[in-house]
């Protein structure tokens, strides 16, 4: 199989980003299946470099074809900040415009075919919205420059894969934002990412309920009753093996140790993401379902309290790194 090109940006300069990206190229996975290049700055990190190892050198490049030598970080630098412009630790304009720009650079390049796949490193949505740059985060930036409105976030690690209906949203507003419609969708787009993204022949997908007990038959809310089961329903119609709903505090434990579906769809935020840190906080990746485009991203922030510390794991970023060419390594065969 030909080797895959991969962007990674490397996020917020004033945060881990820099540091767990140059850690990348010191693992020998990564030189195996892939020809990688780092969007980012050659200031920040030649920076960065120089903490991390002297084993690791970098070579600006002008195109994403560059070979790959192992100890050597191909680097794609946007020239976009100055030495010392921006500290690390701290929210910035500067930090904030230039995470933005080097995420834009990395989807141009996935939608010309440049690359295969992008890989971000974390990005801080304060520094991005001091810069005037709304968004709520990389999957809407991912969503509107792709021209896709269906899509959604789905989180993994190892032992459990979980796909979110709402996300960043209060939680007293969850049950005013879902509908048969969004759930179907996110049911749908579980699916489809299963089978052609994982290789999952037969996806059995476990949908959750959103009240305790899944409401039991009304006792403790009608969600379940008006909306979760037609989706459900609507899905079987379509082919799709969606099972449940299932009460969120007893599905996680059949998933983890019995596999017993191969990923859950969650009504809210920190219903599927507190089991899935709970197990898998070092490994857990983030990947966009529903692009054009495949990208992956560690499920972690910008942890500005270590930020130049060098002690930032790069283990995330790893798995985040693996899944993306499984993904295109996937998407591939299926062209």
């Amino acid at each position: 199989m030909q080797k895959l090109r991969i962007a990674v940006t490397m996020g917020d300069p004033a945060g881990i980003g820099p540091e767990i990206t140059a850690k990348l190229f010191l693992l020998p996975e990564i030189y195996k299946n892939a020809s990688v290049t780092v969007i980012g700055d050659l200031t920040t990190m030649i920076d960065t470099q120089r903490r991390v190892s002297n084993k690791l050198s970098i070579r600006p490049v002008t195109s994403f074809n560059e070979k790959m030598t192992k100890g050597v970080i191909n680097l794609f630098d946007m020239k976009l900040i100055k030495y010392g412009e921006v500290p690390l630790g701290a929210e910035t304009k500067k930090g904030g415009k230039a995470q933005y720009r080097y995420v834009k650079k990395a989807i141009e390049a996935a939608l010309k075919g440049e690359v295969d796949a992008i890989v971000t490193a974390p990005i801080n949505k304060h520094a991005l919205h001091m810069a005037g740059i709304m968004y709520p985060g990389h999957t809407e930036i991912l969503a509107e420059e792709t021209g896709v409105k269906n899509f959604g976030m789905m989180l993994m690690c190892p032992q459990l894969k979980v796909m979110l209906v709402t996300t960043h949203t209060s939680l007293k507003s969850v049950s005013g934002l879902l509908t048969v419609k969004k759930v179907l969708e996110k049911i749908e787009l579980a699916y489809t990412a299963m089978k052609n993204d994982f290789g999952i022949k037969a996806p059995k997908i476990a949908v959750l309920g959103l009240n305790p007990h899944s409401g039991e038959a009304g006792a403790f809310g009608d969600e379940e009753i008006k909306i979760i089961t037609p989706a459900i329903k609507a899905a079987r119609k379509k082919g799709i093996d969606a099972q449940g709903p299932y009460p969120p505090d007893t599905i996680f434990g059949k998933l983890i140790h019995k596999q017993s579906h191969d990923i859950a769809v969650c009504m809210y935020h920190d219903q599927g993401l507190i089991p899935l840190k709970l197990i898998g906080f070092e490994s857990g990746v983030n990947v966009t379902l529903g692009l054009p485009i495949v990208r992956t991203s560690p499920d972690h922030g910008t942890a500005y309290d270590i930020a130049g510390t060098n002690i930032a794991s790069a283990e995330s970023m790893l798995t985040a790194f693996k899944t993306a060419v499984v993904i295109a390594q996937n998407r591939m065969k299926n062209r």
